[in-house]
């Protein structure tokens, strides 16, 4: 017998979702890659081998075994889209929005991401961070395993790098992945309000290299990409701008990615292709020739319905359309003060699926595999093949669609990553 670390046994459905070198496009977002009773083979913190339960019982002797007790597994869920570091709340600005005012009316009159601007200013990054621990715990629980994480409530040199550095924090201070993005185009702050261009050089010539500069010194460099990302949509950033932040971006060595046609469609989409965009974002009101153009690229176009229901709107990104031209899609939380205050994955698949059709094999994909590539580790994670980190999910069901039926309903059972238990629900 040969001696592994950790051994998962008696799984009653393992859902590999597996890779086929780049995002799954398409009818291939359907195609999740069933086993049954199956086991993991585990050696530091890598799948060394998937098969038959009674096989690898049978070949394998683990200083750790794990009994999955007939329950379905499945890859630890990406999300690639969120804001968790930040300040305070806007529980006043939700309670405003039930009473009828829009999020772009709060937002122009000076609330929205300005004011989590404000209690970012006025924060400690020590408590940023413990604030923001606590949202990722919550993450964890709900089956997260890698979280890209942006700045973005700063708005000037001083408080993005006050995030960034908040963010590398956050990765030191927990076991799952965090792939860091910095977002100081996120909209333009209230002192360059009548001089935009003047906050776009001030991105471009101070923050830009700066953050590039904390980067190749943090945790980060060298284990994962390191993004930038920008709002383009009104009252935050055109497309003439959003171009210009990236063409900087990119001589700098930043990946690129983009918050798009949430509102408002300003050509955003092509931009973002033309930079070769990871993944572009939001995707609420892309017309179909963008979303045509999208399918012929590799970028996965990320979805996050989580927005749309919390704003109470019947308007969702035309999700289901999308994947029928062939697009790569992935699903995310967009966790953040705002628009989006939730933790939960399983949730934002169940939104999908009921609100934008998705069936619930194409929501599996969307959170995984998918996900995966959307922060540039497609080759490393999202998928349960050998060769990849062993981040796992045994379920409490034995049917993972229970996921997408159930909401509202945690049906996680067991996060491991890098083959080890990071949350049981049983213990």
């Amino acid at each position: 017998m040969v001696s592994i670390d950790t051994l998962i046994t008696n799984i009653g459905a393992l859902h590999t979702c597996p890779s086929n070198g780049g995002p799954k496009k398409g009818i291939q977002m359907r195609e999740i890659g069933t086993q049954l009773n199956a086991a993991i083979a585990i050696q530091n913190g890598t799948i060394v081998e998937v098969g038959a339960n009674d096989e690898l019982i049978r070949r394998y002797q683990p200083t750790h075994l794990i009994n999955a007790d007939g329950n379905a597994v499945c890859p630890g869920f990406i999300d690639p889209h969120t804001h968790i570091v930040f300040a305070g709340d806007r529980i006043d600005e939700f309670e405003q929005r039930v009473a009828g005012r829009t999020y772009m009316e709060i937002m122009a009159a000076g609330g929205g991401i300005m004011s989590s601007a404000r209690a970012v200013r006025e924060a400690s990054v020590e408590g940023i961070m413990a604030d923001s621990l606590i949202r990722l715990n919550a993450m964890i629980e709900n089956g997260a395993t890698t979280v890209e994480v942006k700045s973005g409530y700063g708005l000037n040199t001083k408080n993005e790098l006050k995030l960034l550095k908040a963010i590398e924090l956050l990765a030191k201070g927990s076991p799952v992945t965090i792939v860091p993005t910095f977002l100081g185009a996120h909209v333009i702050p209230a002192e360059f309000k009548h001089d935009p261009d003047r906050y776009v050089e001030l991105v471009v010539d101070e923050m830009l290299p700066l953050a590039m500069e904390w980067y190749q010194e943090s945790i980060f460099y060298g284990q994962v990409p390191f993004f930038c990302d920008v709002f383009c949509e009104l009252n935050a950033f055109s497309a003439e701008q959003t171009t210009r932040i990236f063409e900087a971006a990119v001589q700098l060595g930043f990946k690129i990615k983009l918050h798009s046609d949430e509102f408002t469609d300003l050509g955003g989409v092509e931009v973002g292709l033309r930079f070769n965009a990871t993944s572009i974002d939001h995707l609420d009101v892309t017309p179909e020739p963008a979303q045509r153009l999208l399918a012929t690229s590799d970028t996965v176009g990320v979805s996050l319905p989580g927005v749309n229901f919390n704003l109470g709107s019947r308007d969702f990104a035309d999700a289901r359309g999308m994947i029928d031209k062939g697009c790569a899609i992935a699903l995310s939380t967009d966790i953040n003060p705002g628009s989006s205050p939730t933790p939960s994955i399983p949730l934002i698949m169940s939104i999908a699926s009921r609100y934008q059709r998705l069936l619930p094999a194409e929501t599996l994909t969307a959170v995984t595999i998918n996900a995966a590539y959307a922060v540039g580790l497609g080759a490393t994670i999202g998928s349960i093949e050998t060769g990849k980190r062993a981040d796992i999910l045994i379920l409490n069901v034995t049917d993972y669609r229970k996921l997408v039926y159930e909401f509202g309903n945690n049906l996680i059972r067991t996060v491991i990553k890098n083959g080890n238990v990071i949350f049981d629900r049983t213990r």
